[in-house]
Parts: structure tokens; C-alpha cells; sequence
């Protein structure tokens, strides 16, 4: 589950010799075809469909100072253009990327007519809350099950040159802030899309945006992570850079999930690449820990960092062609820091190990003390899962022996006190169990509930939600044909549910829905949920989004997002797959992102805003 426009270019760095007298064309075959055009049903690998949507330009970037920069550091400037163009069968214009944006787009009414403080209105960050419940109140929804069925397009807005959508915005007063694998920060007028500002930063902005105030500054303030582990600071007014920090020098570091703020501190969590980068047999696999990291709001000065392993990684075997491997490693955090402010701790949970030995808390939820970092407990769902992309590939040199089933926690755990004041922290996993820890007695299991198959792409990948009484919860399952082509499965994967918070029992049910004769399509929900009072907001791999009643699982709405669209911004743009990054409902208007070009998954580059037709 860890693609995105960054990934693709490391995954042909991990194919690409240093053979710079050979042109794109002979070096792809000889070298990279291998892993690209693979049949493996079970290969997570771009395919040259993802690769022909993007721009050479973004790719290059991607390559010379994005996050793929520490791989591909030996190569040379023409290689580099030489691969983008090739890849993505489009000449490179090598001065595109320091072009000044135009004012396409541009909203007439400027930044400073709108309201301060911001506080009207607002999904702030991933999960709407610290608790990451992904469930929007009322007040704040402005959208009623009566409303929904009337839902309709107003806005679209396109990522230049991106294959996939991939960052959830954030909604504050009439504001919407926005990363995307094109390598910005979008700040745009809610109810229109028109651009207020943009930021640049280092690399793309995958991870949601948080919004706070600090000291001295009553505009307010975006806090966000980027794909090569920077850590910003803006204006949230007018897109000044506030401060920047590094929280981690591994080269394969980034954050992919949303900082999470709180009384002053900012919460960071970080994951990596590494389990990509380390499956060249030439790589020392693997030396990455996750992480999360306590920052100082107002300045940005880190004021500790706890390691998911608290073992440092050392040598361990080497490997059949005598690359030194190294271990424990892994455990990455791909997601929001939940807060618990009765128990003054921060809750993440973690992906799988990369190497030998596994760790004991990959695969886990992990409490930390949120005024030193000090591990107070965890729970581990999956022992001895240690896998990295290499488990897939032809080239199996650095899989670990006895790998695991890659059955990692992609989402935030759910906070949530019950009527009757008891309190659950509920999890989908990968492996398609739901489970309930109990976080007032060290994670104890309340209960486990599978409501999926599981698998690398399988189980609950990006997000769940949660009401008072229940969680609610998409299973993605996603299969491959079986005939040696690469094809999604178009009748398998998929389905929607609904658990009681209190036993884990399954209170709602939504069956998948087949695709028919739709191309690159399966029934798969990969993507976050969300949820309002009375409705359930789902985006499916086939490209639609729906709304069910949580009633009685009554579809309500449905829109097909995998077309053409004239954007705002004046930028081309068409929808695909949804994955990633779930629905955000805020001041009566719906907003989705539509594109995935991984996996065989539809490409798209576009951020779609709904409201009700009066």
C-alpha cells in the first residue's frame, strides 16, 4: 500500500544500471522490465500505464531533489533525463520546473477579506480530531441525510502532471489547503477553488495538513511533512514559511502521515522507504526504524523522538551474493498520531518489520508517553511478519527467510469513549481483523473481529471511522486475474462495514459491487471512509464514491468520478481510481480526490468539491 508518485521513481532507480552510453529504451528492457512489466499478480510495482501519466518533468524532480535524490545521487544529469523521458514516453523541458506558476486559477478576492481568526467550519488534519474518529458532527457537516441524494459537482481542481491524487485536504473557514504529488501546497477559496497561494516544497506533500494557532501569529498555521521527512511551518494566511525541520536523516525517511497537533506540541510521524530501496540485492536491508517526534510548535526545536524499535540495527547474515544485511528494522509509522488526554498519551500504530530479526512491535499499536516519549505499552496484532518489496519480485535475494504476510497497520487507531464511559481504541488491519484494545488497561484485547481476507493489498488499508456506538470500516481485498495478465479482478474484493464498539459484533454490512464490463476496475475500498450523523462516505478503487444510510446500508448517493474534467485552475485533469485519502465533508460541501496510478489502478490528477443542489 505504500505507493505514490515518489515511489515509482525509486522502483526504476532499483532496476536502472549505470549504463549511460545505452539510450532509455535498451536500459528499460535489459534492466527495468524486468520489475515493470511483470505479471506477478501479486506485484505492487507501477506498470507503464502509471508511468505514461506522469509528466518527465515531475519525474526528474523526483529524481534530482524529491525523495528519490539519495538514489539516484551517482547518476548523472542526462541519465536522469533520459530515464524520465523514457518512462514516461514524453521529452523532458528541463527549464519546466522553475517556470513561475501563472495566475490561472487565481481568486480575485485576496487572502486578507477573509474572516480571523480562522475557526468557522473546518475538517482539520487526517482524522477531523485528535482521537482520529473521521466522524464530522453536525454542526460542522452542514449536511444532512436528506441532503446527500442531492449532491452535485461544483469544482475541480487538477495537479499538473500527477498520475495519482493523493493528499487529503484540510477545510478551515472557508480555506482548503491541499499537498499533491506535483510537488505543492495549494491554498484555495472552499466554495469556488479558486488558488489564494501556493508554497513549494522540497517534495510532495502526501501527508494531511493540520491547522493551529501558535504565539504570536493569530493568523494561523498549516503544519505539514513531505516525502523526503521535512516538517513545515506556514502561514496559513499567505503561505510564508514559518520554519522547516528535518525530524529524521535516513535516507529513505518520509512522513506520510498528518503531524497531529496538541497544546503547543506537534506530533510527527515518520515511515520510509526502505522496504522498496532494500530489495536490490546490492543493498545493506535494512537499517530504518519508525519513529514519531515531538516538536515545539512555535519553533519547530524537537523535544524528543521515540523509536518503534528501540534497538539500534546491527549486522546480522549476509546474503547469497554477500551483501551485509542488517536488523531489527521496519515498523514505520504510515499514519495520524492519535492523543489521549485522560491517559497523557500518544497512540500509532506500525507497519511490518524489513529484515531479521522481527521486531515484537511492528505490526502493533504502540502507547508513548506524550511528555517524555516513553513506551507505556504495546499490543502486537501480527508477530514475525518481516517483508519488503523484494518478497514479490523475481529477484527474491533480500526477502527475509519465512517473510510474513505484509498484514501492517496503514491507518490511525480511534479513540472513542462509549456511552457508558467506557473507552475502546478501535483498528482495522491489513489482514482484514478489526480489533478493540481496551487503553485504560495497556491495550488489553477487548475483542478481534475479521470481516476480510487479508493480503499485502488487503484487509482495511487506508482508514476507518467512528461514531459513539460503532466503527465503521472498508475492506479493500483486492485481486489480480489469474490468466498472466495484469488486470484487477473485477468481481473480487470489496465490502463495507459496520462493528459495535462494545463487542466487535458486525451490525452492517454493504456487499461488494461488481464492476461488469468496467475496464481496470475492482469492487476493492481501499481509500479512508468517513463519517456524518446518519451517513457513511466510501471511494472505491472502481472509481466511485457512495454514500450509505448507516441505518440500514441504503445507498444513497453515488457519483462515477473516472472521466474528464475542465478544473478551475485551467490545469487537464480526469479521474480514476480512489485510494488513500478518504471523503472530507465540511460547511455542507463534500470534497474527494480521484486518482491512483498504482497497482493497476486508473491514473487521475483531480480534486473534486460537491455541494447540495437547492
Amino acid at each position: 500500500m505504500k505507493q505514490n508518485a515518489a515511489a515509482l521513481a525509486l522502483l526504476i532507480w532499483s532496476c536502472w544500471p549505470a549504463l549511460a552510453q545505452q539510450d532509455g529504451a535498451a536500459l528499460y528492457a535489459a534492466h527495468c522490465a524486468q520489475c515493470h512489466d511483470t505479471t506477478d499478480s501479486q506485484s505492487r510495482v507501477p506498470g507503464r500505464k502509471a508511468l505514461q501519466a506522469m509528466s518527465p518533468e515531475l519525474v526528474l524532480s523526483a529524481l534530482t531533489t524529491g525523495s528519490m535524490a539519495s538514489i539516484a545521487r551517482t547518476r548523472s544529469d542526462e541519465e536522469r533525463m533520459a530515464i524520465a523521458a523514457f518512462v514516461t514516453g514524453k521529452a523532458v523541458d528541463a527549464t519546466a520546473l522553475a517556470k513561475p506558476a501563472d495566475a490561472s486559477g487565481r481568486c480575485t478576492l485576496p487572502p486578507a477579506a477573509f474572516p480571523v481568526p480562522l475557526d468557522g467550519p473546518r475538517w482539520n488534519g487526517w482524522g477531523v480530531d485528535t482521537a482520529n474518529s473521521r466522524f464530522q458532527p453536525a454542526d460542522m457537516a452542514k449536511l444532512t441525510v436528506d441532503d446527500v441524494p442531492r449532491l452535485r459537482l461544483k469544482w475541480a481542481f487538477g495537479f499538473a502532471g500527477a498520475s495519482l491524487a493523493f493528499a487529503q485536504p484540510t477545510v478551515v473557514s472557508g480555506m482548503l489547503f491541499v499537498g499533491g504529488s506535483d510537488r505543492k501546497v495549494h491554498a484555495l477559496e472552499a466554495r469556488s477553488g479558486c488558488i489564494l497561494w501556493t508554497f513549494d516544497p522540497d517534495a510532495a506533500v502526501r501527508a494531511s495538513i493540520s491547522f493551529g494557532q501558535i504565539a504570536g501569529l493569530d493568523e494561523g498555521t498549516l503544519f505539514f511533512g513531505d516525502l523526503r521527512a521535512n516538517v513545515y511551518a506556514v502561514n496559513a494566511r499567505n503561505g510564508a514559511l514559518i520554519w522547516k525541520v528535518r525530524v529524521e536523516e535516513h535516507h529513505a525517511a518520509r512522513i506520510t502521515g498528518a503531524p497531529t497537533l496538541y497544546e503547543g506540541r506537534l506530533y510527527v510521524p515518520v515511515s520510509s522507504l526502505e522496504e522498496a530501496a532494500g530489495s536490490q540485492s546490492t543493498y545493506e536491508c535494512c537499517t530504518f526504524r519508525g519513529s514519531v517526534v515531538a516538536l515545539d510548535a512555535a519553533t519547530g526545536k524537537q523535544i524528543w523522538q521515540a523509536y518503534t524499535i528501540p534497538e539500534v540495527p546491527h549486522p546480522t547474515t549476509k546474503n547469497a551474493i554477500g551483501t551485509q544485511l542488517y536488523g531489527p528494522s521496519g515498523a514505520a509509522i504510515w499514519s495520524a498520531p492519535t492523543i489521549d488526554p485522560e491517559r497523557k498519551a500518544v497512540y500509532v500504530a506500525t507497519s511490518n518489520s524489513y529484515s531479521n530479526p522481527p521486531s515484537i512491535t511492528s505490526d502493533a499499536v504502540l502507547a508513548f508517553d506524550l511528555a517524555t516519549g516513553k513506551l507505556l505499552w504495546k499490543q502486537q496484532a501480527t508477530p514475525k511478519d518481516a517483508f519488503i518489496v523484494a518478497c514479490f519480485m523475481p529477484d527474491r535475494t533480500n526477502c527475509p527467510d519465512d517473510s510474513g504476510p505484509d498484514h501492517d497497520f496503514g491507518q490511525s487507531p480511534i479513540l472513542v469513549k462509549l456511552r457508558d464511559g467506557k473507552r475502546v481504541l478501535a483498528i482495522a488491519q491489513k489482514s482484514g481483523v478489526v480489533h478493540g484494545f481496551d487503553p485504560d488497561q495497556d491495550g488489553k484485547i477487548l475483542w478481534q473481529t475479521r470481516v476480510g481476507k487479508g493480503g499485502a493489498l488487503g484487509g482495511s488499508e487506508w482508514g476507518s471511522a467512528a461514531d459513539q456506538d460503532r466503527i465503521y470500516v472498508a475492506i479493500s481485498d483486492v485481486r489480480f486475474t489469474r490468466d498472466g495478465t495484469r488486470s484487477l479482478e473485477p468481481k473480487e474484493g470489496g465490502g463495507l462495514f459496520a462493528l459495535d464498539l462494545a463487542t466487535g459484533k458486525v451490525s452492517m454490512e454493504v456487499p461488494p459491487v461488481a464492476c461488469g464490463d468496467r475496464d481496470f476496475c475492482s469492487p476493492a475500498l481501499s481509500a479512508a471512509i468517513s463519517v456524518i450523523p446518519g451517513v457513511v462516505f466510501s471511494g472505491g478503487v472502481s472509481g466511485y464514491i457512495r454514500a450509505y444510510a448507516t441505518a440500514d446500508a441504503k445507498l444513497l448517493w453515488e457519483f462515477d468520478t473516472t472521466r474528464d474534467y475542465v478544473t478551475v485552475n485551467g490545469v487537464r485533469a480526469y479521474g480514476g481510481a480512489i485510494d488513500g485519502p478518504g471523503p472530507v465533508i465540511v460547511d455542507g460541501m463534500l470534497y474527494t480526490n480521484s486518482g491512483y496510478g498504482q497497482w493497476s489502478g486508473v491514473p487521475g490528477n483531480v480534486l473534486l468539491a460537491f455541494e447540495v443542489m437547492r
